[in-house]
């Protein structure tokens, strides 16, 4: 029995041995199978970048490669085109700017402010409109002037101009565009139908529409534009229809007054849509 003791003690070192070398073994067998598939996966993606195997994954849409080479290709492409479409767009403005240098001046320029008014017409009292407003310059201003423009409210605005009695206040100097539409209605009561003489010559008056300037440096208002109407009312219609309209270019200074004259205002009808005036800002 003495002697199996030392037996026993040897085979049980050899078995602890023997399990170390296995255990051993095993690990290192597993490190080297993890370090040989990191290399691949390196090479992998290597090629990715390098185009090695461009042509063979393209068409994997499982490999590894694939989603990098997606992202690679619209990188790429949105690279691209955004260089060509600052070329094109750069190319397209030289041209512009060969055929019509004054679009691209107006573009490169400093933002000039935005001057405009559009004034309507406005229902007032018969009685305040009878006759019109009185003009200072007397007979030397043609017709009567419209003073019941409406400013602010409905479709008209005053963008940096101010309408003072009827007048568009000019706030600095250019080249503007300055137009105006009157629309006349001409109401025909019983009485008229009887009536000869100072009705019937009424009738076949012309219908004329005056824009005037006033300047400080002038003492009489400046007439810019006219335009008539010459219209027979008819004796057997309830009332007459007829609009005046004209608009032009103008240059005007700081403090310049804008306003419109007619030959009969009691005759306009003011609705915001068939009459108004105003003016703009060109250059």
């Amino acid at each position: 029995m003495t002697g199996s003791g030392p037996k026993l003690g040897v085979l049980l070192l050899l078995a602890v041995l023997l399990q170390t070398v296995v255990v051993t073994i095993t690990v290192l067998h597993f490190t080297t199978a993890l370090n040989s598939m990191k290399e691949t996966f390196a090479r992998s993606s290597v090629s990715c970048l390098t185009g090695g195997e461009l042509k063979s994954i393209t068409a994997v849409r499982g490999d590894p490669c694939w989603q990098v080479t997606q992202q690679l290709h619209l990188l790429i492409e949105k690279s691209l085109s955004q260089r060509y479409q600052k070329q094109i767009s750069s190319a397209v403005r030289d041209e512009v700017s060969r055929v019509l240098p004054s679009l691209v001046m107006v573009d490169r320029a400093s933002p000039r402010p935005k001057v405009a008014a559009h004034v309507t017409g406005s229902f007032v009292p018969q009685l305040e409109r009878e006759g019109g407003a009185p003009v200072s310059a007397g007979r030397r201003v043609q017709g009567q002037k419209i003073s019941w423009w409406e400013g602010q409210k409905g479709l008209a605005f005053l963008q940096d101009v101010q309408l003072v009695d009827g007048e568009l206040v000019v706030p600095q100097p250019g080249l503007y565009y300055i137009y105006a539409q009157t629309y006349f209605r001409h109401t025909h009561s019983l009485e008229e139908e009887g009536e000869d003489g100072e009705e019937a010559e009424d009738r076949g008056r012309p219908l004329l529409q005056y824009v005037y300037k006033k300047v400080s440096s002038y003492p009489v208002p400046i007439l810019l534009m006219k335009t008539s109407r010459t219209s027979c009312w008819s004796r057997g219609s309830q009332f007459s229809l007829h609009s005046a309209h004209q608009g032009g270019l103008f240059p005007l200074s700081n403090g310049d007054r804008l306003f419109v004259t007619v030959t009969n205002a009691s005759a306009v009808d003011m609705d915001e849509k068939s009459s108004f005036f105003g003016a703009f800002l060109i250059s």
